[in-house]
């Protein structure tokens, strides 16, 4: 099978809003597990073919939420193909290998939250983003908190070579050979004491808090109104995402 990376290089931007403290507010216990998409059969989305891995991890977190929030809404490879084209340039062409060259997690982003990408509906389907902000993937209570709170974390990271090569758990040992092949977005599902859940290359994995911690180089927590809402148990629901959703437009008009 052949496995495709995508993600550039992390482009930090100062203005982005930093939501471990607010997410600490929101959610001062954080539930010793969650997982929001438990035993999900995931598509490929043609990350076999295509560098097009920021826009699976979307495709991803746009399962996740409608999955646990009202019926699940999965995307087309056609659909994940456009929104990897929309936020790139030049755009992504399937006939132009040349134009296949991946994307900035960040400009995925920012499109995401201005223009809406596409997914299926009528007239025709969008989906957008209600904000964004970035979280210390090197601080298990705030990774942890991101995915109860806010139904996932969109991350990425370096990738070790052998990582594309098996079906292994992704754990970090120091004594092994940790070449970094490029680098890959996932989409973190779900956690619990010992393993972080994501999906990648048409299947399950777990990671390791190590392997994180050591090879994540950009987290985010995002913020999903269209798709996340009316959520029982720890998840957000009424005043708490509101006060979280205004404290980060006030950082961002400031």
């Amino acid at each position: 099978m052949t496995r495709r990376l995508g993600k550039l290089a992390p482009r930090h931007d100062p203005r982005t809003f930093r939501m471990s403290a607010p997410l600490a507010r929101a959610l001062p216990v954080i539930p010793p597990s969650a997982d929001w998409a438990p035993d999900v059969s995931w598509p490929m989305w043609c990350n076999d073919r295509y560098g097009c891995c920021t826009q699976v991890s979307v495709a991803s977190a746009i399962r996740t939420w409608t999955g646990a929030a009202q019926a699940p809404i999965l995307l087309t490879d056609d659909e994940v193909l456009e929104n990897y084209s929309a936020v790139t340039s030049p755009p992504f062409d399937p006939d132009q290998p040349a134009t296949d060259r991946g994307a900035v997690e960040l400009d995925v982003l920012n499109h995401w939250i201005r223009y809406g990408l596409a997914m299926p509906g009528s007239q025709p389907g969008r989906s957008y983003l209600t904000a964004y902000g970035a979280i210390d993937p090197r601080n298990r209570q705030s990774v942890q908190r991101a995915i109860a709170f806010l139904g996932g974390a969109y991350i990425g990271l370096s990738l070790p070579q052998w990582c594309c090569d098996t079906d292994d758990d992704w754990t970090y040992d120091p004594q092994r050979d940790n070449s970094i092949a490029g680098g890959h977005a996932v989409w973190l599902h779900g956690y619990d004491a010992d393993w972080l859940y994501l999906n990648t290359w048409g299947g399950p994995r777990r990671m390791s808090y190590e392997f994180l911690a050591q090879f994540c180089d950009e987290a985010y927590g995002l913020v999903a109104r269209q798709h996340w809402s009316d959520i029982h148990g720890v998840s957000p629901k009424g005043e708490a995402l509101d006060a979280l959703v205004t404290e980060m437009r006030a950082v961002a008009d400031a």
